[in-house]
């Protein structure tokens, strides 16, 4: 048995023949009497040919997999129109050039622009400029687009895939498929995604697989080939449980989450970085209700750059498509803690410096953070969440900051967004001012691990005070009814992030109490989902709390 592993585009399981994908050369076929204008005539008139295939493959595209798939298309439609582009190849041809390859070289030479980019999202635009550029080639040279699958399904293996190759191959027929090169953000593996395709890239694989068993491990980021029987038995198990999952996903897909007798609430996921972003997307969550920025901090060796901060929003709010990201600002802290930030030991940490205490005392550390995701809301829906308010003064204070750089970034000429402002809350104090909290923000979040801890004065990191943790003590519960009844009287989102969102026993409660939405893990999203729609309120009175 052979292994490589790769990074994951999509998860999912698939068992069957590895192929190995090999793209037709474009040949030099210049008819030696044509004259530069004569070879800028067939360029433009393979422009107009590429124009209406791409028409074509966005309609189609449209159909089966969405609007958001299909703006691919149309942007490949627009480089084709592109002045900068058009003039390097008007210049190449007019140098003696053929049209063909000078239409190779310039998208070879504006993807290598692209590819030197600092931004993640703009590198990955690479490949799209060479699917063009090959499409516009292969039509002046007589080649058929794309690629097709014959006999039986296969997970494909290939140096990399351009969007339009992956939209022309069989769907029946593929399995999965892994890539040498290419990125988690290109627009093939948005496709992969969409598609609910397992996929990886960067896998080193070999030209001699061609044509054996492999197994392709989506969530475990690894290729098998030749799996002994032990491996296939588990694989088959893991693939039953992804299947099971996918059916419900199409159950659920696009639907609200309604109860039998018409009460409604969202319900989003929890992540701790992009990586995560995928889970998300295959619940068809309705959006990030926390996204908990400190493990980009927990992760690194020094303080994230803003560039590097802002790289990780943006991914996460444009991949979400409209779609609501709430950003959890930093809570590094009691249990969160990195050596560079120096912090000094404390004897009771849970009531130390942390979370918003430390932004408003590391001012600098905080707004580069917020100018991040100022700029991140530019590509996407995002909301800023401030986390461990006791005080309307820390609001005040965190919202001057970030107006402070909404009023930098203006000045620089940066884009940005206008995000919403919420308040995590998670101590007593927060609950009892949570009329007031409610007229100064947009939404609430209640976390409710640290509410319960905070409430019951039991420490949560404490293995032997286990049994007298209690989440769903009374009093945990009417503090989290006070706050949404508090979110009503104001016209105020309440959203539950903590754990016990995911307590079903407790959602009938919460819709009751009024709770507008519930953020979980996402593994939790689409059974929760399920729960809620078969929920009957009717004739059930107030909880005894």
């Amino acid at each position: 048995m052979e292994t490589a592993g790769g990074k994951i585009i999509q998860g999912g399981v698939a068992t069957g023949t590895l192929r190995v994908f090999r793209r037709a050369e474009v040949p030099d076929s210049r008819d030696a009497g044509l004259t530069p204008d004569q070879e800028w005539a067939r360029f433009e008139a393979a422009c107009a040919q590429a124009g209406a295939q791409l028409d074509e493959l966005c309609g189609r595209v449209r159909e089966e997999l969405g609007e958001e798939s299909a703006a691919i298309f149309e942007i490949h439609r627009m480089m084709l129109e592109d002045e900068d582009y058009l003039d390097a190849v008007r210049d190449a041809v007019r140098s003696g050039e053929t049209a063909g390859r000078a239409a190779l070289a310039a998208g070879e030479r504006f993807a290598a622009a692209f590819a030197a980019m600092e931004d993640a999202y703009m590198r990955a635009r690479a490949g799209d400029v060479r699917d063009v550029s090959r499409r516009v080639a292969g039509i002046l040279d007589g080649l058929e687009g794309g690629g097709t699958l014959s006999g039986e399904p296969v997970i494909l293996a290939a140096e990399d895939l351009t969007p339009s190759e992956l939209m022309q191959l069989d769907r029946s027929r593929l399995l999965g498929v892994i890539t040498r090169r290419g990125s988690v953000n290109s627009h093939a593996a948005i496709l992969a995604r969409t598609m609910n395709l397992p996929a990886l890239t960067g896998v080193d694989f070999r030209d001699g697989w061609d044509g054996r068993m492999a197994v392709l491990d989506g969530f475990g980021g690894r290729i098998c080939v030749d799996p002994d029987a032990g491996l296939l038995a588990a694989m088959e198990e893991k693939r039953r449980v992804w299947l099971e999952e996918a059916d419900l996903l199409q159950e659920l897909k696009g639907k609200p989450n309604i109860t039998l007798d018409g009460r409604g609430i969202e319900v989003c996921a929890n992540i701790s970085g992009p990586g995560d972003v995928d889970l998300v997307l295959r619940s068809d969550a309705q959006g990030v209700g926390l996204f908990r920025s400190e493990f980009l901090f927990l992760e690194a060796e020094d303080f994230p750059t803003e560039e590097e901060q802002f790289a990780a929003y943006r991914r996460v709010a444009e991949a979400m498509a409209g779609k609501r990201t709430v950003i959890r600002t930093l809570d590094i802290g009691a249990d969160k803690r990195a050596d560079y930030f120096r912090l000094e030991k404390e004897e009771n940490p849970a009531l130390g410096l942390r979370a918003i205490r430390l932004c408003l005392t590391r001012r600098e550390i905080f707004k580069t953070q917020l100018r991040a995701i100022l700029r991140a809301g530019a590509f996407g829906n995002v909301a800023v969440l401030l986390p461990m308010i006791i005080s309307l003064r820390e609001v005040r204070e965190a919202r001057e900051l970030l107006e402070e750089c909404r009023a930098e970034l203006r000045e620089e000429g940066a884009a940005m967004g206008t995000p919403e402002l919420g308040v995590m809350v998670e101590t007593p104090a927060a609950v009892m001012i949570a009329d007031e909290l409610a007229g100064e923000v947009d939404f609430l979040s209640l976390g409710t691990n640290d509410l319960t801890q905070y409430t019951l004065a039991v420490d949560r990191q404490n293995p032997g005070l286990e049994r007298f943790w209690d989440p769903r003590h009374p009093a945990v519960l009417r503090m989290i009814r006070h706050t949404a009844e508090a979110g009503r009287r104001h016209g105020c989102r309440v959203c539950i992030c903590g754990d016990l969102a995911a307590d079903r026993e407790l959602t009938a409660a919460f819709l009751r109490m009024g709770v507008d939405e519930l953020s979980v893990p996402p593994s939790a999203v689409l059974p929760l989902r399920r729960w809620i729609r078969g929920l009957d309120l009717r004739g059930e009175g107030e909880a005894a709390f």
